[in-house]
């Protein structure tokens, strides 16, 4: 997908004069640098102390071990999958090849490469994340847990081979700065993860190419952070990656300097990137637990080599951690909203193991478990590894009481009951529509809800799937129509300027909120909230959760002129939908047992049934980056008018039968 100049326009319309400055500084410095690559100064001294303490790998769970080396062995046969497309070649693996397009990005100074072109380049995110070296440091693990040499063997193997494709400056992977700060982390643990087998001081410290490499991907990182409207979840890495590479390998004249300003930039964009509820501010949960992971790495590192932490640093992460154990559902799955590209900050485990219970279990180990917070079930490699070199220093700070269900900064709010069969949990959004000017990971998702029950998914958030090279499926997963919300007149709440941004955003309000006390079944707990994002009308929509009789009352109002409207809910994968008139009878087997719900849609609106479709897309569920798969669409078409009832609609969902409502 190449940028057209009226992307370009629409682009540098939503920066600022700082920004604009500094891309042009950016712009002189990459033509400046297009002349060969300085020689890294070479270490007078170059030892690796941030070993991990004794007694912590014997203090990994077995069935976690367990897991880490299946996957191992897997790696080593060659075997992977990134994205939905499965790898047999990774046993020596082609650095610049796209297995997915079948097409290889080309040679040259790295940003010439059109890495936004999949007809030039292939697909870019098939191509980067085996570079982020995420599947070294699962087979160093390995080799840490099992000592088996083969696992390093083939570590060193792959880095050399890496290095010597990728001289600095040359080619694909020296263009985004994401992929080089997750990169230097993923080689700093590979290091430590080593530290046992004969061959990792040659490897790292005792290697010229190595020791350029690492100096160079900081180099790189000190002089292209991301800026302005850019400044997201990219530069916690960036800042994350090079703090951790400048701890650990401080072996260079730079090092205190790279070191110092990553930490004051990770101070900042934490904070910045982070509402004071400790809800990520790009309102996208996979990008909530990628800067979480990053931070707990950066401040593991820190503490490793007895540099000081801004304390900001520790209480973004605590209540990042606290926000995180407040809104996930009875199975410890957060919230489905906005984009998700599976990205992890460090990764050493395998298959299998919850990314989200993992999580709390290393926010447990680091900075304590509240009373309210859920049973974390689930054992993980990470969370020994990390608590072993954090120092415990839980900042001076109150923690919620109980549980909180409205994080008002964000707009979210949890509605959550113990039905007769399992929990009722239901996520509303009137928060803001996206994090900085592009709002670069938002979806047109004004008033959607997100409905479970028992932990699956009933009125699915249908996922993301994709963002460069299928235009269609990427403005379809990230559309009004493609969310449980309301549309009008064909068109988004919010409109789109690019595959990441966004030039005119919907502004939502919450109008009220009442969710005392759910576990009282008697209780029915209460949101309303609008939004403006069809200017002249206003989309205004309550929800009403009874858990006593396992009831989810939604009613939708239009007020404006008369308008075309669709009327979107989009069921889970797992769930059967017949539907007859305006009534669905839901059906799904949860455990082994068989559950049912029966959804009312409004009666004004005439209704279909959708799955699976393609022209255009409808009927569709991403379960992960780069996967989709069939799953039933329910649209009622009509019109709203705000002047009278028909610009009001009510849906009903009743769970626990297929009798009468």
């Amino acid at each position: 997908m190449t940028m057209s100049a009226g992307w370009y326009l629409r682009r540098l319309s939503r920066m600022g004069p700082a920004e604009v400055g500094g891309r042009v500084g950016d712009a002189v410095r990459r033509r400046r640098w297009r002349s060969a690559p300085p020689a890294s100064p070479r270490p007078a001294v170059a030892r690796f102390t941030s070993v991990l303490p004794a007694g912590t790998i014997a203090a990994v769970p077995p069935d976690a071990a367990k897991r880490l080396v299946a996957e191992a062995d897997r790696l080593m046969a060659g075997h992977a999958e990134f994205f939905g497309v499965e790898r047999c070649d990774l046993a020596d693996p082609d650095w610049w090849h796209d297995p997915k397009t079948g097409r290889r990005a080309p040679d040259g100074y790295a940003f010439d490469v059109p890495y936004r072109d999949e007809g030039a380049v292939g697909d870019i995110k098939q191509i980067w994340e085996p570079s982020r070296h995420q599947y070294l440091t699962v087979l160093a693990a390995a080799y840490a847990i099992t000592g088996n040499e083969q696992y390093a063997e083939r570590v060193a193997g792959q880095l050399r081979s890496w290095w010597a494709t990728n001289p600095p400056l040359r080619g694909v992977h020296w263009i985004s700065g994401i992929e080089l700060g997750i990169r230097l982390l993923s080689w700093v643990w590979i290091r430590r993860l080593l530290d046992d087998w004969p061959g990792a001081a040659g490897l790292f410290e005792g290697n010229p190419v190595a020791l350029h490499q690492i100096w160079h991907h900081q180099r790189w990182l000190a002089a292209f952070p991301s800026r302005g409207s850019s400044a997201n979840n990219h530069i916690v890495a960036e800042a994350a990656g090079q703090a951790a590479a400048a701890c650990a390998f401080g072996w260079f004249p730079e090092s205190a300097r790279w070191r110092d300003g990553a930490l004051r930039s990770l101070e900042r964009h934490l904070r910045s990137n982070t509402f004071d509820s400790g809800l990520n501010r790009e309102l996208a949960t996979e990008y909530h637990g990628l800067v979480l992971e990053l931070g707990l790495a950066a401040v593991a590192e820190a503490d490793a080599a007895g540099v000081a932490v801004p304390d900001p640093v520790r209480l973004v992460l605590l209540r990042m951690t606290d926000a995180l154990a407040a809104v996930v559902d009875s199975r410890l799955r957060p919230p489905r909203q906005g984009d998700a590209d599976d990205g992890h900050g460090l990764v050493v485990d395998g298959a299998g193991t919850d990314r989200w219970a993992s999580l709390l279990a290393t926010g447990e180990a680091v900075f304590g478990r509240l009373d309210w917070w859920p049973a974390i079930t689930g054992t993980d490699v990470r969370t020994p590894l990390l608590a072993a070199l954090v120092r415990p220093a839980a900042p001076a700070v109150t923690r919620p009481e109980s549980r909180p269900d409205h994080f008002a900064d964000a707009g979210m709010t949890i509605l959550r009951g113990p039905g007769e069969t399992g929990e009722i949990w239901c996520r509303c959004d009137g928060g803001p529509h996206g994090f900085l000017s592009i709002a670069a990971h938002a979806h047109a998702d004004a008033l959607s809800v997100e409905v479970r029950h028992d932990g699956v998914d009933v009125l699915a958030d249908p996922g993301t799937y994709c963002y460069h090279g299928q235009p269609e499926w990427r403005q379809y997963f990230r559309s009004t129509l493609g969310h449980n919300t309301l549309e009008l007149d064909g068109g988004d709440q919010s409109v789109s300027g690019g595959p990441f941004l966004w030039t005119r955003h919907a502004r939502s309000r919450v109008l009220s909120v009442n969710t005392a006390d759910t576990a009282d079944t008697a209780d029915t707990a209460r949101w309303s909230a609008e939004h403006d994002g069809y200017q002249d009308s206003v989309h205004r929509r309550r929800v009403e959760l009874s858990p006593g009789s396992g009831e989810l009352r939604l009613v939708d109002e239009v007020r404006g002129p008369r308008r075309a409207a669709r009327l979107a809910f989009h069921l889970g994968p797992a769930i059967a939908a017949d539907l007859v008139g305006n009534r669905a009878v839901l059906t799904w087997t949860r455990d082994g047992e068989d559950r049912s719900a029966v959804l009312d849609l409004p009666g004004q609106l005439s209704w279909r049934a959708h799955r699976g479709e393609t022209g255009p897309p409808l009927g569709w569920y991403s379960a992960g980056f780069g996967r989709k798969e069939p799953a039933t669409t329910l649209i009622g078409t009509g019109f709203a008018d705000g002047a009278g009832s028909p610009g009001e609609f009510t849906t009903v969902l009743r769970f626990g039968g297929r009798g009468d409502a």
